[in-house]
């Protein structure tokens, strides 16, 4: 036994120098999402790679010694190792043992039902974006389709294309109609809407793992967001979003609604957040003229008498010196994405989903960067697909809460 299992890996070991080794020749060609051409390492000829729900290669080495066993042959090898250079953060090391990239060894198939090895196959699932494997457990008879999303009519690219034209200016009805007029595809309005809030929230929560420790300037401003929530007995319908900004990298580190509340406690509440996500604390904050803010900084930094550790800057008096326009630039890209919608009803889940997008997808027109990626943890690739699946791995690993787990169950 043991050694069939020394042979095993070194045979792995072998394929990983080998599928180096065809990198190093030319990269694969891509036919379509799910079907890959990986160059052979001896000849001219070609070798076509799919991955729909499980790898599989039309070369000997996959059908006669990987395939039904867990393996992996040279040319998957590569083009997950090609995947993974793409997609590969560029951070720190503080930050690099925060993030767990996905991996590229084949994970153990469990069954989502009682976490059992013993699986068949069991025929074929056709749907609108292509054939599925479809899976049965021998032990408790379960039958189900392996994918990092469960339950849901589309895969990961689908999410993510449809969350980015979201946070662009369409509308959900909008995306639905782009989806049937280029993929074929049915899919509802609100099913759309389902996504963008879900999956928008989980990004959020692994997003706050990523600490840019920025030691700089902040803008801090809040901003009034029209909400279809209910009118109070003014009939007005609009709420307060507080936003924290790093000032030289235009990184958003808070972006908090507290609703039609604007008091010193609100303000409190956004500095609070926005150290947390950074890490460290500024050197200097600018605002602007409201008084709560300074109130606000005093208490979250114990920033008063021989304690002052930071800088506290009011533009109030002197815009000609010193101004907050980072964060009021910010204002008007937000107040843009919010005025196709006409009001939302969730003001906190959107403001998430668009932090994500600001922070991580959105590149400024002058460099072409990120802010993540001035900061030095930007995300090479599709970012949008990156952070879900890496968002979607991090919250399956962890504890949930007890609400959590009530939001998860489907």
């Amino acid at each position: 036994m043991e050694n069939t299992q020394e042979y095993i890996k070194n045979f792995s070991e072998w394929r990983n120098e080998r599928a180096k080794a065809i990198l190093e020749k030319g990269n694969p060609e891509t036919l379509d999402e799910f079907t890959y051409l990986v160059p052979s390492q001896t000849s001219n000829k070609k070798y076509k790679v799919t991955h729909i729900d499980a790898y599989s290669c039309e070369c000997e080495d996959f059908k006669r010694r990987c395939q039904g066993k867990n393996l992996y042959c040279k040319h998957i090898k590569a083009i997950l190792l090609f995947e993974k250079v793409k997609a590969k953060y560029e951070v720190g090391p503080q930050v690099e043992r925060e993030i767990e990239l996905i991996i590229d060894t084949p994970q153990k198939d469990l069954c989502p039902e009682c976490n059992s090895e013993n699986l068949i196959k069991s025929g074929i699932r056709k749907t609108q974006i292509g054939e599925k494997q479809r899976y049965e457990c021998r032990d408790c008879k379960k039958r189900f389709v392996l994918s990092p999303i469960k339950n849901i009519k589309g895969n990961a690219k689908l999410v993510c294309l449809a969350m980015d034209c979201y946070y662009r200016g369409l509308s959900y009805r909008d995306i639905s109609h782009q989806f049937q007029q280029f993929y074929n595809l049915k899919i509802s309005h609100v099913t759309i809407r389902d996504w963008v809030l879900k999956f928008g929230n989980i990004m959020e929560k692994y997003s706050e793992k990523i600490q840019p420790q920025i030691k700089g300037v902040w803008n801090a401003d809040e901003t009034l967001i029209l909400t279809k929530e209910g009118k109070n007995k003014e009939n007005t319908n609009y709420h307060y979003v507080w936003n924290v900004m790093d000032n030289k990298t235009k990184f958003l580190l808070a972006s908090e609604c507290s609703g039609r509340s604007r008091k010193s406690k609100d303000a409190q509440h956004v500095f609070t957040e926005a150290w947390k996500q950074n890490g460290k604390m500024p050197n200097q904050i600018i605002v602007d003229g409201y008084a709560g803010y300074q109130d606000g900084c005093r208490k979250t930094f114990r920033n008063w008498g021989n304690e002052r550790k930071v800088k506290f800057t009011s533009i109030k008096g002197q815009r000609k010196a010193v101004n907050n326009n980072a964060i009021e630039s910010h204002h008007s890209h937000q107040k843009e994405f919010h005025k196709v919608r006409r009001g939302v009803t969730k003001v906190q889940e959107y403001q998430d989903g668009f932090k994500i997008f600001h922070n991580f997808v959105r590149k400024n027109s002058r460099q072409n960067l990120t802010p993540a990626d001035k900061c030095g943890i930007g995300i090479k690739g599709n970012a949008w697909e990156t952070l879900l699946l890496n968002s979607i791995k991090y919250n399956n690993s962890r504890d949930l809460t007890g609400e959590e787990k009530i939001v998860e169950t489907p």
